[in-house]
């Protein structure tokens, strides 16, 4: 295959039963606390009715964070979700030796607010090559990071994938991004992503050839009509850490926040089908198994936007929740690992305009693990959903495509794993947004989420801290 290089300053960021080859989440993915995927039944271990100092709906990552700083407070608080596990969209499936991440998700190491929560080390983190590789007119292209593969940079003079003025916006955006604070970009005045792209200047072959394909897989949103905000957020995010895996999947971010919580306090298989924050004993939530549990402090609601909206149908009014969501497919393939073409754990691009695979990758080149011995993970990713395509149908056209790509004597030797159908993949963020709302419906009900600042690890992450100084701001105002 041929190889040029574009100097760049970042790289990418964002069901046990074998014999069932696809999964369609309507929502997908979600802390399931209104609608829950094939969760075992309810927990009828608890009494009719109990109280707890704060009850947090959804343990996804903004739930997590949440039930984390009430803990950290030393709040008593009850943490519930619908499904069998923690994580909510962040969650992994284990099938026959090989780890399966719901979806195409990377851990970027410089997230400020998961810096603090938590511990890397434990994660054992897999790094991603500080690029990728650009599919286009036949051949690959090495899109990298110049201060980290300065080698590889040199071959970017005559690279298609972009111009030399586009290699020195590239770096003068990234000057531009590291010199500002993350509350001044998520704070700035906003376009659409396309825009500001044109805005500075960037060429149409690498907005084209780069640009979507790449910003497109973060986003889901291969217009790029996602706000400026939030890419330069993660633009910043991208130029000062590495993207990852952690060795045992994605899930084990989750995991790790919910192991350090009292076991006591998380309360899974419990399915919250109403609020009531008018009774007389303050807000309770209702469980389907017909529990009542009271939060004294109170409720915070970390769950999808439109769950929320949902459960709080005629109490609280968001404006309209933006469509169309972001979805994705992400498809999974084995092969013999001596099969695999490129050794390095870079992510490949499609910059050839054509197609409807957007971006793919070896697994097993980042993180060995995800495989078993002497076998590889391939993972394809797909923006949008699909829904007028046979799963058969799309294996055999994502199959076609790629052998377009790597060549019969690759492709023809993979074996189809899985399919996630992922509805609900991100919240739609494009302009205009508020990316640090006020968690506060009313005093004792807060939300949180990713809709609630950005669409990234980092905005659930912050997300729940914020809910719970926004109660403990409330609490301290009428103790006093």
């Amino acid at each position: 295959m041929t190889l040029t290089a574009l100097s760049f300053p970042f790289s990418l960021h964002s069901y046990p039963s074998t014999n069932i080859k696809s999964f369609s989440f309507r929502p997908p993915n979600v802390s399931s606390q209104q609608i829950s995927l094939d969760s075992p039944p309810p927990n009828n271990n608890h009494p009719s009715s109990s109280s707890t100092g704060v009850i947090v709906i959804g343990a996804g990552l903004a739930g997590l964070a949440a039930a984390t700083r009430l803990q950290a407070e030393k709040i008593p608080f009850l943490l519930l979700d619908a499904s069998d596990a923690v994580g909510g969209r962040v969650r992994t499936d284990f099938v026959d030796g090989f780890i399966l991440d719901r979806g195409f998700q990377i851990f970027i190491t410089a997230y400020p607010e998961a810096q603090k929560l938590l511990n890397y080390e434990s994660l054992n983190l897999q790094k991603f090559y500080s690029g990728a590789q650009v599919y286009y007119d036949g051949g690959f292209h090495i899109v990298s990071d110049p201060l980290r593969n300065f080698s590889d940079s040199l071959q970017t003079l005559t690279n298609p994938i972009g111009s030399v003025v586009d290699k020195i916006l590239i770096g003068l955006t990234r000057v531009r991004v590291l010199t500002q604070s993350d509350d001044e970009i998520l704070t700035a005045e906003e376009l659409k992503t396309i825009d500001l792209l044109r805005k500075i200047g960037f060429s149409d072959s690498v907005l084209d050839r780069f640009f979507r394909p790449f910003f497109g897989g973060i986003f889901f949103d291969r217009e790029l009509e996602t706000t400026s905000r939030l890419f330069n957020f993660i633009f910043k995010c991208l130029a000062l850490g590495d993207n990852t895996l952690p060795a045992n999947g994605i899930a084990a971010i989750p995991e790790q926040l919910a192991g350090k919580l009292n076991p006591n306090s998380v309360l899974l298989n419990s399915r919250v089908v109403s609020i009531n924050h008018e009774s007389s004993e303050g807000i309770t939530v209702n469980l389907e198994n017909g529990e009542v549990i009271r939060g004294e402090l109170g409720v915070i609601l970390a769950v999808e936007e439109f769950e929320a909206v949902k459960i709080l149908a005629g109490k609280w009014d968001p404006g309209r929740v933006k469509n169309p969501v972001r979805s994705t497919v992400c498809l999974y393939f084995s092969t013999d690992s001596d099969k695999v073409p490129v050794k390095d754990p870079v992510l490949f691009l499609n910059g050839s305009g054509r197609g409807i695979v957007n971006n793919m990758f070896f697994a097993t080149s980042v993180a060995p693990s995800y495989a078993p011995r002497g076998k590889a993970l391939v993972s394809v990713s797909l923006i949008g959903l699909y829904n007028d395509v046979a799963d058969e149908e799309l294996v055999e056209r994502v199959l076609k495509e790629l052998l377009g790509w790597f060549g019969e004597a690759v492709v023809g030797s993979w074996s189809y794993l899985r399919m996630y159908r992922i509805e609900f993949a991100q919240p739609n963020q494009c302009p205009p947004t508020d990316l640090m709302k006020n968690p506060r419906v009313k005093p004792g009900l807060y939300i949180c989420g990713d809709y609630v600042a950005s669409a990234t690890f980092d905005g659930a992450l912050i997300s729940g801290r914020r809910a719970v100084e926004a109660l403990l701001k409330d609490k301290a105002k009428v103790e006093v």
